[in-house]
């Protein structure tokens, strides 16, 4: 009888818990900021993957264990050892096998989604068989017919080439056909995007957090790296890599704007008689040396120590006015 009530238990008990964690894999994707490309599905169904099994993990552990700890502990002053158990070979293959092919699951889930995303790392740069241009980084299609969709006007859209420049501390974005320079990023929705991005000094990371993407900018080297917007809205880039004392104040909004809007914001910024734009780090830098906090050669000591001076305001096309930190994701 107290078998049989234990196994019924553990079976609601298990039932619970498969409810609870189908229940956070899909709560998790209201975690991160809207999907605002077709790359950023693949990323949030993995995120959804491992936050399900790893809940279903947890509570598969912490209930028994909370459980033989409120119903099975030895007696206030019961000092007696436990009954012996022998060693059961199949719970040991079992217990064994299973967090191996679950591990192996998800390294192999992992490997394909980014694999899919094609995001490059520094270190494919440092081998000699490497050509100088990397090969485009893309996310192959998806099977969904909304996706599917997007892929089919993607293949009859001509790509949208943009050149992209980071350096200590600002981004600066080149449209080839137009020959217009901005430090805000404008992209149309629903057209594949191939940027070409250079590094002036360090190592970047152009990251847009909405599009789930992050790729390393190398110095002396050009790669190019796709995706596609499918939300419009303003977004946020951001330097995901330390680049130096203002690393944290080189971003700017993303704008991702309809075919015609984007095309008339080409046609405006075309119009605009190049200009140094606002560049944060500069502005903070230029305080501080203003304030008398050491030599402006080389260097200058900030708060006590030593920085590097950012790079000059960049002069482009267009620059969006000056305005405190930005709301966009």
């Amino acid at each position: 009888m107290m078998k049989l009530r234990a196994i019924l238990i553990m079976t609601v008990y298990a039932i619970l818990v498969t409810f609870a964690s189908v229940w956070m894999a899909k709560q998790s994707y209201s975690w991160f900021p809207p999907e605002a490309s077709a790359e950023s599905k693949l990323l949030d169904d993995l995120f959804s993957l491992f936050t399900g099994l790893g809940t279903f993990v947890y509570l598969g552990v912490i209930g028994p264990f909370i459980y033989s700890l409120v119903f099975h502990r030895a007696s206030k002053y019961d000092t007696s050892d436990a009954p012996p158990i022998e060693g059961n070979t199949w719970l040991e293959i079992i217990w064994t096998a299973m967090p191996l092919v679950l591990v192996l699951t998800l390294a192999f889930v992992s490997y394909r989604t980014y694999e899919k995303m094609s995001i490059r790392g520094p270190m494919e740069l440092v081998h000699l068989h490497v050509p100088q241009v990397m090969e485009p980084a893309y996310a192959e299609p998806f099977d969904s017919t909304p996706q599917q969709q997007i892929q089919d006007a993607v293949e009859v859209a001509p790509i949208e080439q943009i050149d992209v420049m980071a350096k200590q501390w600002a981004w600066v974005f080149h449209y080839p056909e137009q020959d217009i320079t901005s430090t805000e990023l404008h992209l149309p929705v629903d057209r594949r995007i191939r940027f070409t991005l250079r590094s002036e000094d360090v190592l970047h990371g152009f990251y847009i957090p909405a599009f789930r993407l992050s790729q390393y900018v190398v110095p002396k080297q050009d790669i190019n790296f796709e995706l596609t917007p499918i939300k419009m809205g303003t977004y946020r880039l951001r330097d995901s890599m330390y680049s130096g004392t203002y690393f944290a104040a080189n971003q700017t909004d993303v704008v991702v704007q309809s075919p015609s809007d984007y095309q008339q914001w080409l046609a405006d910024a075309a119009t605009q008689t190049p200009s140094a734009a606002f560049n944060q780090a500069a502005y903070e830098y230029d305080q501080t040396s203003e304030r008398g906090a050491g030599n402006t050669k080389d260097k200058v000591a900030v708060r006590g120590w030593a920085t590097i001076p950012p790079a000059p305001p960049p002069v482009v096309n267009y620059a969006p006015k000056h305005k405190p930190d930005s709301p966009a994701i």
